[in-house]
């Protein structure tokens, strides 16, 4: 910790502050639900931002003992804007946009909401799941672009002739790659559709995994290789990067589908574009990019059967207002309010 930490630490007291007997000042860095703001107000100062870049941001941080950020980077640099900072809370499951050692090195405690939006993330997960086996968006691309004509029968037998032809749901093996707080609610759901479901994770035992009615896989390439459906549900960053590189993803099923709503740097999007355009892959849907937002001509944008969505797995009014408690409680919490 840095001197100038150390004298404001002294100065401010266990709860931060020019005064400990002060409320302790907490700065929101992007807007969240306002039940949020409610819990944060019953203990503390709210200081609210427009944006990452308001104006009064440093003059916010200056005197703040707790920041809330969304998907604002936070490095040592934003950190040292607040001499006080104790408390970093993040509004959402992951961390990675929030620099832990540079956090740790100033002794400042980083909260984030892990299990706020696992419904909706798994909820996510079953419907492009369900979209993909279905080949809604190839056949509506299909519908909407004339393919279909009355000199050629029903559109029930158009659609088989064509080779459109859907999947069910039952009897389908889907494959999960982690099987934390997401991945097992996304196991319930797909049980509950008559799913075969198995997982990988490198961090959890077979027992455990067993444990929550999965099949467990020792090894990732043998799970690649038996499922239908891959399902990503781990972190991005350090050894995950590109896990799913041209040469993963040859090893699994060929028709299989792949769904990242986890992190975008998890797949290797010309791999991706290659494996969906020769037909590797039946299709994938991707919710996450590494960078984002892509840019506009970004390779998946031009593959075929992909459904994509912007990072909006977990955005549903529930889930954002549980984030928004979430956080100002854990905030609140670390502050020893």
């Amino acid at each position: 910790m840095s001197d100038a930490r150390q004298a404001a630490a002294a100065a401010s007291g266990p709860l931060g502050g020019t005064d400990a007997r002060t409320r302790p000042v907490v700065v929101v860095l992007e807007p969240i639900h306002p039940s949020g703001i409610e819990v944060l107000e019953r203990s503390c100062e709210v200081r609210q931002l427009a944006n990452p870049q308001d104006p009064a941001r440093g003059e916010a941080l200056a005197t703040a003992d707790a920041m809330v950020v969304r998907s604002t980077k936070v490095g040592g640099e934003l950190m040292d804007l607040g001499p006080n900072l104790r408390v970093i809370g993040r509004h959402g499951a992951g961390t990675d946009n929030i620099d832990l050692a540079a956090a740790e090195a100033r002794g400042i405690r980083v909260v984030n909401t892990p299990r706020s939006n696992t419904d909706s993330v798994a909820e996510y997960v079953i419907t492009v799941a369900l979209m993909l086996l279905k080949r809604i968006p190839e056949v509506e691309q299909r519908l909407r672009s004339g393919a279909f004509s009355p000199e050629h029968g029903s559109l029930p037998g158009q659609v088989s002739r064509g080779g459109l032809s859907g999947r069910e749901a039952a009897g389908t093996r889907l494959g999960l790659v982690g099987a934390g707080a997401i991945g097992r609610a996304v196991a319930v759901r797909a049980q509950a559709l008559g799913m075969k479901v198995s997982a990988f994770d490198a961090f959890m035992d077979a027992e455990t995994i067993a444990g929550f009615g999965i099949t467990p896989v020792a090894e990732l390439d043998d799970l690649l290789a038996s499922a239908d459906i891959v399902s990503l549900h781990i972190p991005g960053g350090g050894e995950n990067t590109a896990l799913l590189n041209a040469e993963r993803i040859a090893r699994m099923q060929p028709g299989s589908l792949l769904i990242n709503a986890a992190r975008g740097d998890l797949v290797e999007a010309h791999a991706l574009s290659d494996a969906l355009t020769s037909g590797h892959l039946a299709g994938a849907a991707v919710d996450v990019f590494d960078p984002e937002p892509p840019a506009v001509d970004h390779v998946l944008f031009s593959a075929p059967n992909l459904v994509l969505t912007p990072h909006a797995a977990a955005m549903t009014h529930e889930a954002l207002e549980r984030m928004a408690q979430d956080v100002a409680a854990n905030v609140v919490e670390a502050l020893g309010r």
